[in-house]
């Protein structure tokens, strides 16, 4: 999504009080300009809150008080917004015979491709509106960390800045009390905005709840939206029929696997907390670039490029930290994991009761190569890339392990320790090392 700017205003001002900028007014502003640009997005600004009446009745907090960490609401209004600004087509009775008859035969070709039974809920089709609806509530478990990440980086800065700032001389500077503040009532309402923005823009591509790879639906069951699957199958010439059973197949493959390994969520939900926990908000950034807006400001620029106070300029940015790398390498795994895994399932089922599989499924790769769903929302929120080449070597080696043992030893392997991305490289190595050996007799 675009960046949120600000812009100090560059009227000229011959008072004596124009040698030193308006710190309060400074802020002021940046706020309305805030709640303008949410404004022009159709979003009403109701979360926002003047930083300067709230400065010391909340200077005690730590950012655990009741306040809401990642306003659901926004995110929700945000996303209905976009996807009704393309246009909603109604989910029609054609849609939900052929989606039913997708179904019934996916789910039988299923059972004999996963040691993990079906879901007791019926699959359903739904519309983009409905897929936005059903999944917000997972969007928002899944997102959340990163809110309060930066929740409490601010709230830190604002307990280290009451003392260290205490008796000092800042003409010149931003009140540090006023930066963090203004950031504090902003941050929530800035990502549920842009996290809207990032679901709107996947409701016009996915092609079902698990589209993305991640635990969304509460409990797991089968989701698709046909109007997307009839795009995603422009230009193919392979029966529509088939497409329908091939999108079935993967969504009914990823439900199974979360509606029987809850684990999975915690386990993607603490890859999150992780790297949430290693944001570091740049405060030196921020008084920087404060200080070049004040000073172009003085000096009558006009360039307003040059006096842009931008939120996304460099000011978040996350701990080089051991711990956060690993947080993301943990991320990137299992959603490639699970990839991998769901494509192995499918091609399995399919057998050659497909003929077009294979182009289905290279299909499937490429545009995943160019704009992976998980992609998409992650590197935009994370900085992460989920590699196309990670996820082929997931399905490799899936379909090795399957070979060399069978598909029920194949899918206990998710009640165990995953696999790592060098695990990938050699399965039998891995099964080696997780296997215990008939005879014990050694080990005495």
């Amino acid at each position: 999504m675009a960046g949120f700017g600000f812009t100090p205003d560059d009227s000229p001002d011959d008072s004596e009080n124009n040698k030193q900028p308006d710190f309060e007014a400074m802020m002021r502003q940046m706020q309305e300009q805030m709640k303008a640009q949410f404004e022009q997005l159709g979003i009403n600004p109701v979360g926002f809150v003047n930083p300067f009446t709230t400065l010391f009745s909340q200077a005690g907090k730590s950012g655990t008080g009741k306040e809401e960490v990642l306003p659901l609401a926004t995110a929700r209004d945000t996303a209905r917004k976009f996807v009704s600004a393309q246009g909603l087509k109604p989910l029609g009775t054609k849609d939900v015979s052929v989606v039913e008859s997708a179904f019934e035969i996916s789910e039988t070709w299923l059972n004999d491709a996963t040691a993990f039974p079906a879901s007791t809920l019926a699959p359903a089709a739904v519309s983009r509106l409905d897929w936005i609806n059903e999944t917000m509530p997972g969007w928002h478990r899944t997102i959340e960390p990163l809110a309060a990440g930066l929740s409490s980086a601010i709230s830190d800065l604002l307990d280290q800045s009451m003392n260290a700032q205490a008796g000092e001389s800042t003409e010149g500077q931003p009140p540090i009390e006023m930066i963090t503040m203004m950031l504090r009532s902003f941050i929530g309402t800035m990502i549920a905005t842009q996290l809207g923005q990032s679901i709107g823009t996947l409701s016009t591509t996915v092609t079902g709840a698990h589209d993305v790879s991640l635990p969304l639906l509460d409990p797991a069951r089968p989701v698709v939206i046909p109007e997307n699957i009839e795009n995603w199958a422009q230009d193919l010439e392979i029966a529509k029929s088939e497409v329908f059973i091939y999108h079935a197949l993967r969504e009914g493959a990823v439900a199974r696997l979360f509606a029987h390994n809850p684990w999975l969520v915690s386990y993607i939900q603490s890859a999150i907390v992780e790297y949430g926990k290693g944001i570091h908000i740049d405060i030196d950034a921020i008084q920087r670039q404060a200080q070049d807006a004040f000073e172009n400001m003085q000096e009558g620029a006009g360039n307003e490029e040059a006096i842009s106070f931008a939120l996304d300029n460099g000011i978040f940015t996350p701990e080089e930290s051991p711990a956060q790398k690993s947080a993301l390498l943990k991320l990137e795994t299992v959603l490639a994991l699970i990839d991998g895994w769901t494509d192995e399932v499918v091609a399995l089922a399919a057998g050659d009761r497909i003929p077009s599989i294979e182009q289905l499924r290279e299909t499937h790769r490429r545009r995943r190569a160019a704009s992976a769903p998980a992609q998409l929302l992650f590197s935009s929120m994370l900085g992460l890339q989920v590699s196309p080449k990670l996820t082929r070597e997931a399905s490799a080696f899936w379909k090795k392990i399957r070979e060399v043992k069978s598909v029920g030893e194949r899918d206990q392997i998710w009640s165990g320790l995953l696999p790592t991305a060098d695990d990938l490289l050699d399965p039998e190595k891995f099964v080696a090392s997780t296997s215990i050996p008939d005879d014990l007799s050694g080990l005495i």
